[in-house]
């Protein structure tokens, strides 16, 4: 008589899909007692997780945290280009690391391979060896790396359609006012 093998069970540190789900909705929502409610959760679930914790959902959290601080008017503006600063930092390095320790390609690259624009790499590198920039190009960086987790991670975790699709001629303008802003004095 041959055995059943039974199924892998993968233990996760969230109780299931329903609280998944809330905490993303909570986390996208914009209103930022609810935000500090999904934040909160996510503190849960990094206790429980420890360093196993997705580092979509970590850098996410991270990038949450800035705003709803930014929100609450408690920081000076540098104080809020250092938060999101560190939290674009982070973003960037530990979605390129895995790829970079099997060679040594140039961070421009890899952001290209997944789909990072390009001039989020180049505000990463302004914040670890340039001059601060501007607390609005933080602010537009952290939107554009929370839509791309948002695309990238949160929605195709359970198959929803949370994102929606963008025009590919609002991506191009917006890449190219970026790029304008970048060019121009943008870092002082």
């Amino acid at each position: 008589a041959r055995r059943r093998l039974k199924p892998l069970r993968t233990v996760v540190a969230w109780r299931g899909r329903a609280e998944w789900d809330q905490v993303m909705v909570g986390l996208y929502c914009g209103d930022s007692r609810l935000q500090q409610d999904a934040l909160d959760r996510v503190t849960a679930w990094k206790s429980r997780y420890g360093q196993k914790m997705p580092l979509a959902v970590d850098c996410t959290a991270e990038l949450i945290r800035c705003k709803v601080l930014d929100s609450s008017g408690r920081l000076m503006s540098q104080e809020l280009i250092l938060s999101y600063g560190l939290a674009l930092v982070r973003f960037v390095n530990l979605i390129t690391e895995r790829k970079q320790k099997m060679a040594s390609i140039p961070l421009r690259q890899l952001a290209r391979e997944v789909d990072i624009p390009v001039w989020v790499v180049d505000l990463r590198h302004e914040l670890t060896h340039g001059k601060l920039p501007r607390l609005a190009l933080c602010r537009k960086g952290c939107d554009v790396v929370l839509d791309w987790l948002r695309k990238t991670y949160w929605s195709r975790q359970l198959g929803n359609n949370l994102c929606e699709e963008s025009e590919d001629e609002d991506e191009e303008e917006e890449q190219e006012d970026t790029n304008a802003e970048l060019g121009n004095d943008a870092w002082a």
